[in-house]
């Protein structure tokens, strides 16, 4: 009577645990981008959070793809885990791998603005504790780099009135979710409009508006001079956070009169890191071409 053979498959022991190490990573990505987004969580922390789930992510391609070969060449049990674990995974290593290709390809600074030769100041200058994330000042040799990598990155002047652009920019700002925290110069919109009106003793029938000479070119240096703005400078200072992450960004645009017409400059920097992975470049484009829109009709060059 001849034995009867039965054949057991052997069992991956890589598969499964790429399995179980997929659902911690996830939930751990998960978890910090959850409590950075509208918890109390820090960004330095999230980063660390962040990139452990897309290491015990990376973990679990890696046995994963064990799982695949012993299944291949022994018909190991475990390709059902292993493929799971992939989907697990693939969450985590995509994000992690956007912002390793944006720091890799993107200029390394954290603080951008249209205005390189003197960038609106801050009204009260962000203050966060970096942890490990340490960072330099900004330098001219930033405004340098900033100038090669986003050229595009200009300021916007407007012929129209000052109160005209300053209700646009607070109406674009609104719809781009920046909350505004400190304002300075708004009685010189104030003054403007008093400035219009005809005053009953002014007979010598000559318009009350004076033409103001375009200023003269200003040096580099200004931009970093702990100066509030000029006596015609309307600053306002707001925060915005990025839409998925919650990411902090400072923001300061300043509108000025020159020439019968105003100019809007805009700064953003990341508040915490050395390196913004080009977002707030990204968003400070996206703000002004909604303002460019927004104010249709009296765009100057």
């Amino acid at each position: 009577m001849a034995m009867a053979i039965r054949y057991e498959r052997p069992y991956s022991h890589s598969a499964h645990w790429a399995r179980r190490l997929a659902w911690l990573g996830l939930v751990v990505f998960i978890a910090a981008a959850v409590s950075h987004r509208f918890g109390p969580l820090t960004t330095p922390h999230f980063l660390v959070l962040a990139g452990t789930g897309a290491a015990l992510s990376l973990l679990a391609v890696v046995l994963a793809g064990i799982g695949f070969i012993r299944l291949w060449q022994v018909g190991a049990r475990g390709g059902k885990a292993a493929f799971v674990a992939l989907l697990l995974a693939a969450p985590p290593l995509v994000v992690g791998g956007y912002a390793a290709h944006a720091y890799l390809t993107r200029p390394m600074i954290y603080d951008v603005t249209t205005d390189p030769f003197s960038s609106p100041p801050w009204l009260k200058v962000p203050v966060a504790r970096q942890d490990f994330l340490e960072r330099p000042p900004v330098t001219l040799r930033d405004r340098e780099i900033q100038a090669e990598a986003y050229p595009e990155l200009t300021g916007r002047r407007y012929e129209g009135a000052l109160d005209r652009v300053l209700e646009g920019v607070r109406k674009v700002a609104d719809e781009q979710g920046i909350v505004f925290s400190e304002e300075a110069g708004l009685e010189n919109v104030i003054s403007d409009l008093e400035d219009l009106a005809v005053k009953p003793d002014d007979t010598s029938g000559e318009s009350a508006i004076t033409v103001v000479p375009v200023p003269s070119a200003r040096p580099l240096e200004e931009g970093f001079l702990p100066r509030v703005g000029g006596p015609s400078d309307v600053l306002l200072q707001g925060e915005w956070r990025s839409l998925v992450f919650g990411f902090r960004f400072d923001v300061s645009i300043r509108l000025r009169e020159e020439a019968e017409t105003a100019l809007v400059d805009m700064r953003v920097a990341s508040r915490y890191g050395p390196h913004d992975l080009g977002l707030g470049a990204a968003f400070a484009e996206r703000y002004l071409k909604a303002l460019d829109a927004e104010l249709l009709g009296i765009a100057g060059n």
